[in-house]
């Protein structure tokens, strides 16, 4: 489904005129339905790996093949003068569906995913935890089999985070067809609770240190042994002590 083959990515530096190596000889595949969450130091490239599998950059070198995917970024950029309905429902209508038909499709998601009741409301009347899920509903109504997700909970509180973690597992199980995911994230426990595999990557320039199978039946408790055995791997990868 996702395939990157010896990838290089560099930009210019802002100040200097010099490249900036992101990403250097990276490679790495992801199945159909697999549930991939990647793991890094900041600036090691996860964004802009992300990027290149939706097609929103290219690859210096080394080959990039991917199926069709969207991008659901860090802010949830929802639009706030439409209602959390219409919001949701923006990809059918750029794909001509009329604002009934997009509506119709949408309601039923709206109660499936704790929403209901909040199909009319404005961005502003959203909690945190609300409009991520909007923003997620948007974009799984893409209908793109692979689903490019960027730190979709980092600006969240440590509660609502833990709540949006268990609730993106079930939505993840639900979503038929089933999807597959390339989850970026800062947080290595969630990596382990969500994902089938951990990858971590190196400082920068991005290249996979440890690819890491998460063998475990879902739900997952973060105070499971085995869980807290896998994400003392992936940090001590990371070269960070648990």
């Amino acid at each position: 489904m996702i395939s990157l083959t010896d990838v290089t990515r560099s930009f210019p530096a802002r100040h200097t005129g010099a490249e900036l190596l992101a990403l250097e000889g990276m490679s790495l595949s992801v199945a159909a339905g697999e549930v991939v969450a990647v793991v890094g130091p900041s600036g090691c490239g996860k964004t802009t790996l992300l990027e290149l599998v939706c097609g929103l950059q290219r690859p210096d070198a080394g080959s990039v093949v991917s199926a069709p995917a969207v991008l659901m970024a860090q802010r949830d950029l929802l639009l706030p003068w439409l209602s959390a309905a219409d919001n949701a429902a923006l990809t059918l209508r750029l794909h001509g569906h009329s604002r009934a038909q997009a509506r119709a499709a949408v309601e039923p998601w709206f109660e499936r995913l704790g929403l209901r009741g909040f199909e009319r409301a404005r961005t502003h009347e959203l909690s945190g935890g609300m409009r991520q899920r909007v923003s997620f509903l948007r974009t799984l109504l893409s209908g793109k089999p692979v689903l490019a997700l960027d730190e979709p909970f980092a600006a969240l509180d440590a509660l609502t985070r833990a709540e949006m973690q268990q609730w993106l597992a079930r939505a993840l199980a639900d979503a038929r067809p089933q999807r597959t995911v390339l989850l970026v994230t800062h947080d290595v426990e969630e990596a382990v609770l969500l994902g089938d595999r951990v990858v971590v990557l190196s400082p920068r320039p991005g290249r996979v240190v440890l690819d890491l199978p998460v063998e475990l039946d879902r739900p997952r408790a973060r105070t499971d042994s085995r869980v807290v055995a896998l994400r003392a791997r992936a940090l001590a990868a990371l070269g960070v002590r648990a």
